[in-house]
Formats: structure tokens, sequence, C-alpha cells
């Protein structure tokens, strides 16, 4: 559940959003802030006070041109901060998507906000959460086991390049062959997230990392992997640009 701070200093545009971010069941409280000033100085007491303070905020979503001080300005600022919220910027221009990058926001939101876009900003925000707030790493997570020939071997999860659903099973390809391991690919997705895995397809998950190619054919658009090409799903497409942009600008 999120704490979030949407800023903006048109009124009406910032009463929508607050509106839209209420609305998602994965916002804990949202509140406004009318200018760059007023929202630092939130942003600075809830710092202060600690992440468990009942006026912590976890994710600001943050217009870029207000009078005085741009978003831009203020999330250089915040980038000062030994533990600052995250950052969605929300604008109605394009042309500063690369420089919000930079600033290591987590998505970019374009003017008139629509629900749904606005959803798949929240679902990064709290993904990212997420992660901070996770246990410590256990190396037992970095292999999968898989059974072969009677005997159970255990494959490092940074050999697979990509997954393919086979119902309630999934079959996991690497660089030297593949194995059937009965797990359903969703549950992979929900687990290795966070290690560089994105769905591109209803039966695909794939390491970013292993891509080689991205192609675009006819508006259709699809990944290289080695010998293996894998078509992207429309629904998936956007989100797979996004990501791999983000990659870029690092």
């Amino acid at each position: 559940m999120l704490r979030v701070l949407a800023v903006d200093d048109e009124e009406p545009a910032l009463e929508e959003l607050l509106y839209l971010l209420r609305a998602d069941p994965r916002i804990r409280s949202a509140e406004g802030a009318t200018g760059a000033t007023e929202a630092l100085r939130r942003i600075g007491s809830a710092v202060e006070a600690g992440p468990e303070d009942a006026a912590a905020i976890d994710v600001v979503f943050l217009d870029i041109h207000m009078a005085g001080l741009t978003g831009l300005d203020v999330a250089q600022l915040l980038a000062g901060f030994a533990a600052p919220p995250l950052i969605v910027f929300v604008t109605a221009h394009e042309g500063f998507a690369v420089h919000a990058f930079d600033l290591k926001a987590v998505d970019y939101v374009l003017k008139p906000v629509r629900r749904e876009r606005l959803a798949e900003a929240v679902r990064r925000a709290a993904e990212q959460v997420g992660e901070r707030s996770a246990p410590a790493h256990d190396p037992a997570n970095d292999q999968i086991p898989v059974e072969l020939g009677g005997v159970i071997r255990f494959i490092p999860i940074d050999d697979i390049a990509y997954a393919e659903a086979q119902g309630d099973y999934a079959r996991l390809h690497t660089a030297t062959g593949s194995h059937l391991v009965r797990v359903p690919l969703t549950t992979l997705e929900e687990r290795w997230r966070t290690r560089g895995f994105v769905r591109i397809h209803r039966r695909h998950l794939v390491a970013l990392g292993r891509i080689d190619e991205l192609r675009l054919d006819a508006g259709s658009m699809s990944v290289r992997i080695g010998t293996a090409e894998l078509a992207v799903s429309r629904r998936h497409t956007r989100a797979l640009r996004d990501l791999l942009m983000r990659q870029g600008s690092r």
C-alpha cells in the first residue's frame, strides 16, 4: 500500500490526479501540494520522521512545468536525500523523458492522464517499493531444480534466456538445452521480476539482458534471443519499449 504525494500548481489537474490515485486500491493515502516549495517542505519532514511515521511518503507524482522550481529541479534536490521517495513524472510535455529517467524516475506519464496508464505507473512504483523492503538475498534463490533422467539438478537462473508456457508447466531455455519444470509461467514471472525477466507474451517470459535484437515489422514487434525469434504481444509492447528505453538511458 503506497503513500503518495501529488504535486501540480494547476489545481484542477491536481484534483483530477488525486481522484484517480485515491481510486486505486494499491494507494493507502494520497495528498496534494500546489507547488515545489510546499512539496519539498512536506517531503523533507516525511524523510526526517522516517518510513514508519504517519506522514511518510513512498512516491511523488510530480508535474514538470511549475512556477518557480520545476519538477526536474525538485527531483535533482531529492537525489541528495539519504532515502528519498520514488518519483513518477506527470506532464503534458514529451521532450523531458530521457532527462527524467536520468534522474531515476520510476515512470513518465503524459497528460491528459488515462486511468489505465496511471495504474501501470502505480504498479511499477509498488514493485520498486516492495523491492526496497524485500528481505536479504538468499543464494538458494539463484537456482531452480529440474528433473533430468530421474536426477534432480540445479540450473542457475542466470543461465536461462527465456521461459515458455506449456499448460501448468514451463519450459526453460538455456544455451545448452531446455528443461521442463512443474511451475506455471505466471509464478516464474512474479518470482523473477526483480532478476530482469519480463513478460512479452502470454507464452513467453524473457531475460531482458539476453535480448539480442528488437524487431519491428508492419506494426508488430518481436525479439531475437540467440536463434529464437519470439513475438511480443500488443499488450506488452509498450511496457517492453519503456523498459528498454530506461536501460538505454542509464
